[in-house]
């Protein structure tokens, strides 16, 4: 899918929160955001989501699989069926169990059990039997298989756009391994789009072919990371 911002502006009171004049994220790009705490990576993730209301711009889909094209987000419900996205643990339905809750996201997409169990036998090594068969509410996981959770639900339905904020957080470095791989995979198998927020410099290379740096609600630079040529640069700029 691809994503055109124009004029893309939001404050909270004084403060400037997200200020992009022009972004084009191409279909199949996988972009991974990074700044410091404050940049504004969150809100962007939640305007692009339509899950706050910009003050000033527009967002458009592209996508051969919408009807309309180009197509806002604030106007039609459509773009959510070919979207996947996992900001934190308030997308879970915590008083589900696992199986409950990827059962629920299935069937809200038209996915059929059968459907539903061959997708998480693909997702067996991430969920390192932690998740299914523990006959616990989610609410009583750690933090880490909670994010395992939500991630695995975000990717459920094979969506063409798919937006994670801080994926890595909270998961143990063999879980942080699988999960590159996944998205490395899952974007090599389908060209979705997947945007990546993160404060983890090495893990965004790894899985980024660009890299976008916001500071103060703006998008400061647009890095090329052909053959992971953003990491020197990252590291320059945080002083790392």
């Amino acid at each position: 899918m691809e994503i055109q911002v124009k004029n893309l502006k939001k404050c909270f009171g004084e403060k400037t929160a997200v200020d992009i004049p022009e972004l084009k994220i191409n279909s199949s790009d996988v972009i991974g955001l990074v700044g410091n705490n404050g940049a504004g990576k969150t809100t962007l993730f939640r305007l692009l989501l339509d899950l706050l209301k910009a003050d000033t711009g527009t967002v458009e889909f592209y996508s051969s699989s919408l009807s309309t094209s180009p197509l806002n987000p604030t106007e039609s419900e459509e773009w959510k069926n070919i979207t996947g996205a996992y900001i934190d643990d308030g997308f879970l339905i915590d008083f589900l169990t696992p199986e409950e809750y990827f059962d629920f996201i299935g069937k809200a997409n038209g996915l059929g059990k059968n459907q539903i169990q061959e997708y998480l036998e693909t997702m067996s090594s991430f969920m390192s039997d932690e998740i299914i068969g523990q006959k616990k509410l989610i609410r009583d996981f750690s933090a880490g298989n909670k994010q395992k959770i939500g991630i695995i639900g975000s990717m459920l339905n094979r969506p063409q756009l798919l937006m994670l904020d801080e994926p890595f957080n909270f998961l143990d470095p063999s879980s942080q391994n699988i999960l590159k791989k996944i998205l490395k995979n899952y974007c090599e198998e389908t060209h979705a789009t997947i945007l990546v927020s993160s404060h983890n410099l090495q893990h965004t290379v790894e899985v980024s072919n660009r890299v976008l740096l916001m500071e103060h609600g703006l998008i400061i630079k647009d890095i090329d990371n052909t053959n992971g040529l953003a990491e020197k640069e990252l590291e320059n700029y945080f002083n790392v």
